[in-house]
């Protein structure tokens, strides 16, 4: 028996919550659309997805350059910190976090490394938010 694509994304969401992909920001979120904007969530996600690419590639940028613009990175950081605690992403979030301390230190390879984890986990719920909208959460009232 094949399961409703409402069971998909049920299922999906609370798989992102046990895996502390999100947290409660996106229950929030969600309440903030109701019938007259019914794709509210679907663009905020998008959004998200769209702008965290371009910020992430601008850091490895910013980070391969002799002389490292720190305070410029820690603003892209921060951009995406704020991004990312909008739409409830939990692990990038925290890893923005850390990042913005290397930041702060001024300390190139600990950024580099925090890039690479940041892109880890913006990749993969950035992923798991593509599904979700494909399943059809980009339907009025789809969202669990």
């Amino acid at each position: 028996m094949a399961t409703s694509p409402m069971d998909q994304l049920n299922a999906l969401v609370s798989n992102m919550f046990a895996t502390g992909l999100l947290d409660e920001q996106f229950h929030q979120l969600k309440n903030l659309q109701d019938p007259s904007t019914p794709d509210f969530v679907s663009e905020v996600i998008a959004l998200f997805c769209d702008d965290g690419v371009q910020i992430i590639d601008e850091l490895a940028k910013l980070l391969e350059q002799p002389t490292v613009d720190f305070d410029m990175v820690d603003s892209f950081v921060h951009q995406l910190k704020g991004s990312s605690a909008s739409v409830g992403a939990l692990k990038v979030k925290n890893t923005c976090i850390q990042f913005r301390e290397f930041c702060k230190q001024k300390s190139r390879d600990g950024c580099i490394m925090t890039l690479d984890s940041a892109r880890t986990e913006f990749y993969d719920v950035r992923s798991k938010f593509q599904t979700m909208l494909q399943t059809g959460a980009s339907g009025p009232g789809l969202l669990p």
